[in-house]
């Protein structure tokens, strides 16, 4: 491509994002749950990865019980003190239908105002900012949760020199990573979900085959594909054996002590890089759209 896909500047432009994103923590608070709630958080697609990691450092973080769940997936008759939505667009039908007719307070983060979500929600933290112009998320999906880590009470300061250091060529991947022909991420808790975004973003981007498990998981099953030319990823601390296990099947490894969300940025690069080499748009992947609105059933 003679133009610079527009992900490769939104992939950039991650580490100044997250910063803006921390700076509104104080005026926002009152929107986000409170110590103890009960709490669902829905999403779709990467939004819903997001979902599942925001809930599993939520409740790692003694803050409250915390669900994550796909928007079309919600149990709208179990008891929640509030709702957590995540949607770039706003526009998403899912999310639209999931909140519909619900009484507890409602928290919309979305990177477009005044949008069908927005509007439906009780609350709304609009990141702007963040928005996008490629189909592919990536600036506004780990914006989202570095807010949301940050409502935690996390210091963050290492994870975004860590992400700048990797936009600045500072943990280049070795060749046979680099060409790899199928990743499978692992993660254990929160960085499951990073696991799963990762995943996704090598599919969509790349149409690579990839899968994500939590770590040990990976023994019941899935490690029966690793194999010379393919590639296992390990978000956060390698499980003991896991690494001696892998390293047996001839696949290469790539484990570190790299902040899953920098790291997630890594796999963002590569998979970009791929498209790119490989002649495809990544900012348009083959029947994918920005938003998936669904007409309304007659």
């Amino acid at each position: 491509m003679s133009v610079q896909p527009h992900v490769i500047r939104e992939i950039r432009r991650q580490p100044e994002s997250w910063c803006q994103a921390l700076r509104l923590l104080p005026g926002v608070r009152d929107a986000l749950p409170r110590d103890g709630e009960r709490v669902a958080v829905l999403g779709c697609g990467t939004s819903w990865f997001m979902a599942v990691a925001y809930a599993a450092l939520r409740e790692a973080a003694g803050a409250g019980e915390t669900d994550a769940f796909p928007a079309s997936q919600f149990p709208a008759a179990r008891r929640y003190d509030r709702i957590v939505v995540i949607s770039r667009s706003g526009t998403t039908t899912e999310i639209v239908r999931a909140i519909d007719g619900i009484t507890v307070p409602v928290t919309a983060v979305t990177a477009v105002e005044d949008s069908p979500v927005a509007r439906a929600a009780t609350d709304e933290i609009v990141l702007g900012f963040a928005d996008e112009r490629s189909v592919v998320q990536t600036l506004f999906a780990t914006t989202a949760l570095m807010l949301l880590r940050g409502s935690l009470g996390e210091p963050l300061d290492d994870v975004i020199e860590q992400a700048a250091a990797v936009l600045g060529a500072g943990a280049a991947l070795p060749a046979e990573v680099e060409n790899a022909e199928q990743f499978t991420f692992l993660g254990n808790g929160w960085r499951f979900g990073v696991g799963l975004e990762a995943g996704l973003k090598v599919r969509e981007a790349a149409r690579l085959w990839s899968e994500a498990y939590p770590q040990l998981e990976y023994r019941h099953g899935p490690i029966s594909i690793a194999q010379p030319g393919r590639a296992v990823w390990v978000f956060g601390a390698a499980e003991e054996g896991i690494l001696t296990d892998v390293a047996a099947t001839g696949a290469v490894v790539v484990a570190d002590d790299l902040d899953p969300v920098a790291d997630l940025v890594r796999v963002q690069s590569l998979a970009a890089r791929r498209a790119v080499a490989a002649g495809l748009d990544p900012d348009h992947p083959r029947s994918l759209t920005r938003s998936v609105v669904l007409a309304e059933p007659a």
